[in-house]
């Protein structure tokens, strides 16, 4: 797991410092994988998702596509 660290000084804003803060979680998954590890999820259910997902993408792009070609 990456260790963030962000090094500010006294003329660098705290709200500014939060948000980058934020930024660099989500660059490097940190949420995304607190979220996977807060509760245990069967590897066929975790197929099941990944396949629903795969699938959502598909037709979302598909729709875009569609639309684009109709010209």
């Amino acid at each position: 797991m990456a260790t963030i660290q962000i090094d500010i000084d006294d003329r660098f804003p705290a709200e500014k410092a939060i948000k980058k803060f934020k930024r660099l979680c989500d660059a490097y998954g940190i949420v995304k994988e607190y979220r996977a590890r807060i509760e245990y999820k069967k590897p066929s259910i975790k197929m099941k998702e990944k396949l629903e997902n795969a699938d959502k993408r598909r037709r979302k792009t598909d729709g875009r596509t569609r639309v684009r070609s109709k010209y």
